[in-house]
């Protein structure tokens, strides 16, 4: 069968070569009752010991192909295994009589429900890593081995229902030219480790496995996310040209490795990298970002059925503060609800989450939650360069109440003789309609501002980005969420505190000029676009970018912004 398919581009390049669908054994078992449920317990327990065994290996060899950053993707399993909740959770079950697949079903379908209950892509995807962990244990129990892409050939493009990080851990990446698969997406784990490995990858192709046979030719492009399923000899030379401009491409952006981010008249601005985990710091760094300014600290939270303890992320923040090496490291406190559940927290049902119970004022009613992450982060500050964001601020009072928590927990490591930095640097996520209102009152309270654009733009237009219905209204073109970003700008630049901005208008390239023009001190980014985002800063003058902003700010709809700066870009 040829034809043409698209699907989401998550790590760039062209990918040329022949298919090897992986069709992996449907994990088949029956739902008996045990009676001998110690020797069930005993068999579960010997199939985690295996699997764990078959992780460190792949750790191992993921650590010396990629790195320590990469290698920690696949060694999250051990870190899930390691959970007391997740097997004594598989454990009770059994002692019930349940057989061990299903129990091993139950409790993973629990935390993978709780992973796709959120609208946020991010956290969405974790799920992938709950179903890799649930095969991984089912394959080990039913004695099924998993599918051979070690021994891929050269030139290879595998396709498959969804890549997991255990499928990316048997990759030999001079034989493998693509990843296809018909789910998963950009902020996957397997869609990082292609990016890592540079492999060209296309994710969320609707029904690819049904249209593909082994041995069938295959283009696929990274960047746009088109997939060609036999392409005739012009569509082949057509994605050959295209490999090559990608190539070009790369080592143009490479010239840009280890230099300033300025822009061309020689404003110097700072660029950092988003990240989620510990192990995306060393990526960050490979990336050459110059420190960290968003790590989301609720994936320490999400991946488990219990609270992390103090020491548990103590030892997170610590990893990812030593891995950058001294570059500043600013980490948000818990941001839980809106699309972030947290079924043990056992938040209360709200009408509208996004305006309810949420991110600090839940931290400020729950001191056993926030005092233990305000008391691993100062702990942590001690081994590099931390700062502390809180997210959701619409009144002053909640950055004085944290102010105060903060403090108490200082006085406690100083009776303790815990050594911590102080001062501490402490900054407000900026990214509702009230914080833009205030601003001039918060930048009094607070040592920087971090605008983040995905959630400003829906409390400004007064639209759910999560509703299809309103999601169109969420953009940053918006003059009305342009008018509240360049407010904070200036607001923070008057106050002489710094600006940062770590949504995705961060690195759409569009909107660079506009930012330069207002004065944006930092810019937030995904890892993979750092370089990118140095070398379209690098084209704009501030004269040229004044110039945009003025006639952009003119404009009266999201559209005509956007096509203003479409017409104004550089390439």
């Amino acid at each position: 069968m040829s034809g043409t398919y698209k699907g989401i581009g998550v790590s760039e390049g062209i990918g040329i070569g022949k298919v090897l669908l992986i069709q992996t054994r449907p994990l088949v078992y029956d739902k008996k009752q045990i009676e001998d449920t110690v020797g069930e317990i005993r068999r579960l327990r010997d199939a985690f010991e295996r699997y764990a065994a078959d992780i460190r290996e792949k750790t191992e060899r993921v650590r010396n192909a990629l790195g320590t950053g990469e290698a920690e993707i696949i060694a999250s399993r051990l870190q899930m295994l390691s959970d007391p909740y997740v097997k004594d959770g598989m454990e009770q079950l059994i002692a019930g009589g349940t057989c061990a697949e299903s129990a091993v079903e139950t409790v993973c379908g629990m935390f993978e429900t709780a992973f796709l209950s959120s609208s946020d892509e991010q956290t969405v995807q974790r799920a992938a890593d709950v179903r890799d962990l649930r095969d991984g244990i089912l394959r080990t129990l039913l004695a099924i081995p998993e599918p051979d892409i070690a021994g891929a050939e050269k030139g290879t493009i595998l396709v498959a229902e969804e890549i997991t990080p255990s499928m990316t851990g048997e990759i030999r990446r001079e034989n493998i030219a693509g990843l296809v698969a018909q789910s998963g997406g950009y902020t996957s784990h397997a869609a990082i480790l292609a990016r890592a490995m540079g492999i060209p990858a296309v994710m969320s192709v609707p029904g690819i496995t049904n249209l593909v046979k082994d041995g069938d030719a295959m283009a696929a492009d990274g960047s746009s996310g088109v997939v060609l399923v036999n392409p005739t000899e012009e569509e082949r030379l057509a994605f050959h040209r295209k490999r090559e401009d990608g190539i070009m491409r790369r080592r143009v952006l490479d010239a840009y490795r280890g230099r300033p981010t300025e822009t061309a008249d020689g404003i110097r601005v700072k660029l950092l990298a988003n990240i989620g985990e510990p192990g995306e710091a060393e990526i960050a760094v490979e990336n050459d970002a110059e420190g960290v300014g968003l790590f989301r600290t609720e994936f320490l939270y999400m991946r488990r059925s219990h609270l992390p303890d103090e020491d548990r992320q103590f030892e997170a923040y610590k990893l990812a503060a030593l891995r950058m090496g001294g570059r500043p490291l600013v980490i948000r406190t818990l941001d839980v609800g809106g699309d972030k559940e947290i079924p043990y927290l056992k938040l209360p049902r709200e009408e509208n989450p996004f305006l309810g119970y949420r991110a600090i004022r839940f931290c400020l009613e729950n001191p056993d939650v926030f005092k233990p992450q305000l008391r691993a982060i100062l702990r942590a500050s001690a081994y590099g360069d931390i700062r502390i964001l809180l997210p959701f601020i619409a009144d002053i009072g909640e950055v004085r109440a944290a102010k105060y928590v903060l403090a108490e927990v200082k006085e406690e490591l100083r009776r303790k003789g815990i050594p911590f930095r102080d001062p501490i640097s402490t900054g407000i996520m900026t990214e509702t309609a009230a914080s833009v209102a205030i601003a001039d009152l918060l930048a009094k309270e607070t040592d920087f501002f971090s605008i983040g654009t995905n959630d400003l733009s829906q409390y400004m237009m007064a639209a759910d980005r999560g509703n299809e219905k309103t999601a169109a209204l969420c953009t940053h073109y918006q003059p009305a969420v342009l008018r509240a970003v360049r407010h904070l700008i200036r607001t923070g630049k008057n106050a002489g505190i710094s600006v940062a901005m770590c949504g995705e208008a961060a690195a759409d390239m569009l909107l660079h000029p506009l930012l330069i023009s207002w004065g944006l001190d930092e810019y937030s980014v995904s890892p993979g676009a750092v370089l990118g985002v140095r070398r379209n800063l690098s084209l704009w003058s501030r004269e040229e970018a004044d110039a945009v902003a003025q006639t952009a700010m003119e404009l009266t709809t999201a559209a005509e912004v956007e096509a203003c700066l479409r017409s104004s870009r550089k390439e």
